[in-house]
């Protein structure tokens, strides 16, 4: 693929046109990670114990669905309560989460081991300690972004 970039202090933010003959899951992976360029300064609120607290998304671990509510645990298994909904939230975050099924998405960062499971799952171990499962129908988007 052949890459231009043009410097100039006349552009006020960055911005990228694509010439492409057809739309490939590369491009799309592409697209994806400029659309997020900006989200180092990204911060989520989140509540516990009725307090608010900020949470920035290298400190996320899992995010995912229990019941009606949309929760995430930090680094330390500390529980909180969002309120975006999932879809939202994964375009929100950055190139190093991933879903992996309908109701979960997990910062690659943070995983710790992955293990083979019934029915053609595979459970997640996060470092914190916190499970869950790749679904069948997410395994294989979940191995093509780990390069396995």
């Amino acid at each position: 693929m052949k890459v231009e970039c043009r410097i100039s202090s006349d552009y006020k933010e960055p911005y990228a046109v694509l010439h492409i003959n057809k739309m490939t899951g590369k491009i799309v992976e592409i697209i994806s990670i400029l659309e997020k360029e900006n989200t180092g300064s990204l911060t989520l609120t989140a509540a516990k114990d009725r307090k608010t607290y900020f949470i920035k998304p290298e400190d996320i671990s899992l995010v995912r669905t229990e019941g009606r509510e949309i929760v995430c645990y930090d680094k330390l298994k500390n529980r909180y309560t969002l309120d975006k909904p999932l879809y939202e939230l994964e375009n929100m975050l950055d190139i190093h989460f991933v879903r992996i099924s309908k109701s979960a998405i997990v910062n690659i960062n943070q995983i710790h081991h992955a293990q083979a499971s019934f029915n053609g799952t595979m459970e997640l171990v996060m470092k914190n300690g916190v499970t869950d499962y790749i679904s069948r129908s997410f395994r294989k988007s979940f191995k093509e972004r780990l390069g396995l």
